[in-house]
């Protein structure tokens, strides 16, 4: 008898930390936080010194992807550090998702200070240093290259992580996206694509004398990036706001908990789902059931068959009869 009093004990002060994090992530965004910074510092230095406007525009545009990367690696660390910290209701993986909304909200900064200065250069042509600006923009995206690189193989460590432990639902992979980790690839991408563009934009003024090619590119390098931003706030504030009741998840504890059977008919009144991490979810449900022998437990066990449904908290009313219609 005492040892089922501890199991039951031990089954009551269950962990409330439902992701593990990603470390493969956390060094990823480290390291390309400390490239991108060295990066911007040498683009802001070369503009300076060879009096370009673009290349000096370009190195503080970059400066706001090294601040959002840095928030994604310090998201990762915070939420590891306080994993553990009773404060947190369902654990701390929603400060990586805050994150990401932060860098996006970041994205669409980025996307006006290229509009508003690409229309600046419709109305007020500057000199281009084409050399020494095409220079800088390759070497710019070799950098981001590199970066895209090393988030792209965290990515997929994660993501075969996720898999290795998956169920096989086909609704899955898109629940598997580490959104911070998503949010810090999105920034270095924008800024490769950024680059091409400025790279495109260079040579055919340089060679053809297109100088409003500059400002064009640069308007349409906007729009890009924040529609990139616009998604990533979309993906960010839906789990931010809890807005999962459309998810398949919710009809897959609807059909394991509703039962009708010879012993009795069992309906949900009340149903509340929510993520806790990137692939798992809690709950909380009412139930109406004519079965009196129907307990808590036993609604736990019909949920076990979704390994995604890792914490549920359950209240049961028991009444003398109920229709089946209902």
């Amino acid at each position: 008898m005492h040892s089922h009093d501890n199991q039951q004990l031990a089954d009551l002060n269950h962990d409330h930390s439902f992701d593990q994090g990603n470390l493969a992530a956390e060094r990823g965004t480290r390291l390309v936080m400390w490239i991108t910074a060295v990066m911007m510092v040498v683009e802001i230095f070369a503009g300076w010194w060879y009096n370009s406007m673009a290349l000096l525009a370009d190195g503080w545009h970059m400066s706001s992807h090294a601040v959002a990367i840095g928030l994604s690696a310090v998201a990762y660390s915070t939420a590891r550090r306080y994993s553990k910290d009773p404060r947190f209701a369902f654990g701390t993986w929603k400060i990586e998702i805050l994150t990401g909304f932060a860098s996006a909200l970041f994205l669409l900064g980025v996307a006006a200070m290229m509009m508003i200065g690409s229309i600046e250069r419709f109305i007020s042509p500057q000199e281009i240093h084409y050399k020494e600006a095409l220079v800088i923009a390759a070497l710019g995206l070799i950098v981001n290259i590199v970066c895209a690189l090393i988030l792209g193989k965290a990515h997929h460590h994660d993501h075969g992580h996720d898999h290795g432990h998956g169920h096989g639902h086909s609704h899955a992979h898109d629940q598997h996206h580490d959104l911070n980790l998503k949010s810090a690839y999105i920034h270095v991408i924008s800024d490769a694509a950024t680059s091409v563009l400025a790279m495109l934009a260079l040579v055919g003024g340089w060679i053809y004398g297109w100088s409003w090619l500059d400002p064009a590119i640069g308007c349409a390098g906007a729009v890009l990036v924040a529609v990139w931003a616009k998604g990533l706030i979309v993906d960010t504030a839906k789990v931010l706001l809890d807005r999962e009741m459309d998810h398949p998840v919710v009809d897959e504890i609807r059909e394991v908990v509703e039962v009708t059977s010879a012993t009795g008919n069992t309906r949900i009144t009340d149903l509340h789902v929510w993520r806790v991490g990137k692939q798992v979810y809690s709950c909380a449900l009412t139930v109406l059931t004519d079965d009196a022998s129907l307990t808590p437990e036993h609604i736990r066990q019909r949920l076990a068959v979704h390994e995604e449904i890792v914490h549920s908290t359950i209240e049961i009313h028991v009444t003398p009869r109920l229709s089946v219609s209902n």
